[in-house]
């Protein structure tokens, strides 16, 4: 890091402490209760990943089961944003304003959390864990306010590209992604390792909106380029067509998917399990879906907490375990926090987080927050979908700044 940006960091994290233990609560905390708020695409073209807002919803149902957070309960307001950027910013300042919750957490989708991030940050409101790998959100130096959790999605492409030049060195790459911060994180992640290989190498590039139809007509357009090797930045109503496209094409490309678009339940049997055979993807959570973790302690300690608070749930959908993993890492915070629930401390204690284990994640991949290090995970392993499962292979592979 240089010396500017050290300077920053210190700055912020001079910011944040600067009110010490004497800060007053967050409002929405009593001494009964904590009040968090978040949106989610309930609805509209992004609805499949609602289900990460009903498990932690239910997740911290059973946290108070069990007599809340250092005796308070948590009290989780989730709002349906539709996955459209003016709706969320309207719902998040309701929750501010009007619901007067303490902080923002997990709200879904980089379109969402990209129309509230100023709004936050200048009231200095903690937007924690935003469901949305876009690198982004690990700008501490511009907005110290927000800290991300999943691996990015820039670290993902970078992964791809490395693993493309060892398998296919002469590759001839076809790129579609989302025409967002989402989608674009991905064409950075291949600049970062091709460099003056990205010209010659990505031959041709398409860009779809949140609100197109389909996105037949850029697949065609691709397959025609001539290309051998196709990257997908699109999210799982997108990535059905995608792969439906693909397949009736008959074009065999090799191909990777965003891990953000894997899901067993709501994408892969959407389209027809076979159709999918042979696509790459990076996992850094466990798959409820495979087989091979039936016996895993974690995954046994996810699955009988879907058997008791989500019942009637599919218990397959792996973005379930996304909300099981985010909530139990927003739970450690507000441990760590104590009885000094102001927004500067919870902040503080979010970029506080060393080699955490959570039991949905792969081995060997661990949580770590510092005031300079707001990308809480670095790691990715590869994966290949063989027509049942997602099977892992190689090793747990690092961004280059971990």
């Amino acid at each position: 890091m240089s010396a500017q940006g050290s300077f920053i960091a210190a700055a912020a994290l001079l910011a944040l402490t600067a009110t010490g233990a004497g800060a007053e609560n967050a409002p929405g905390v009593t001494a009964t209760e904590i009040k968090i708020g978040q949106t989610m695409p309930y609805s509209g073209p992004a609805s499949s990943y609602g289900v990460i807002g009903r498990s932690d919803t239910a997740f911290f149902r059973m946290i108070n089961d069990k007599g809340g957070i250092n005796g308070r309960k948590i009290v989780l307001i989730s709002a349906d944003d539709g996955y459209n950027p003016a709706r969320a910013f309207e719902q998040t300042r309701k929750l501010v304003e009007s619901d007067n919750v303490a902080f923002i957490f997990d709200t879904l989708g980089t379109p969402s959390n990209s129309a509230v991030q100023k709004y936050l940050n200048e009231r200095k409101i903690p937007q924690l864990f935003p469901s949305t790998g876009a690198d982004k959100w690990g700008n501490y130096q511009d907005f110290p306010w927000t800290i991300g959790f999943q691996p990015s999605y820039r670290t993902e492409a970078e992964i791809y590209a490395k693993y493309i030049l060892k398998q296919r060195p002469n590759a001839k790459i076809a790129v579609l992604y989302q025409n967002d911060d989402f989608g674009k994180d991905y064409l950075a992640g291949l600049k970062d390792v091709l460099a003056d290989k990205y010209s010659r190498m990505v031959i041709k590039e398409a860009s779809y909106e949140v609100s197109d139809p389909t996105i037949d007509a850029q697949i065609i357009t691709l397959q025609s380029s001539g290309a051998d090797t196709f990257i997908l930045a699109a999210t799982p109503k997108f990535a059905v067509q995608a792969i439906r496209k693909v397949y009736a094409l008959s074009w065999k490309p090799m191909f990777f998917m965003t891990n953000v678009s894997t899901t067993v339940a709501s994408v892969l049997e959407t389209v027809g399990t076979e159709k999918a055979i042979g696509i790459i993807s990076a996992a850094y959570q466990k798959d409820p879906a495979d087989p091979a973790m039936a016996h895993d302690p974690g995954m046994r300690q996810f699955l009988d907490f879907m058997q008791k608070y989500m019942p009637d749930a599919d218990q397959t959908n792996a973005n379930y375990i996304s909300g099981y993993n985010l909530s139990m890492v927003m739970t450690q915070v507000l441990k760590q926090c104590g009885n000094d629930l102001s927004r500067e401390n919870i902040m503080r204690q979010a970029a506080n987080l060393r080699n955490l284990e959570l039991p949905g994640l792969l081995p060997g991949i661990l949580v770590n927050s510092s005031p300079t290090n707001y990308h809480a995970i670095r790691q990715f392993q590869l994966m290949r979908w063989n027509g049942h499962v997602w099977e892992l292979f190689g090793n747990v592979l690092h961004d280059s700044q971990s």
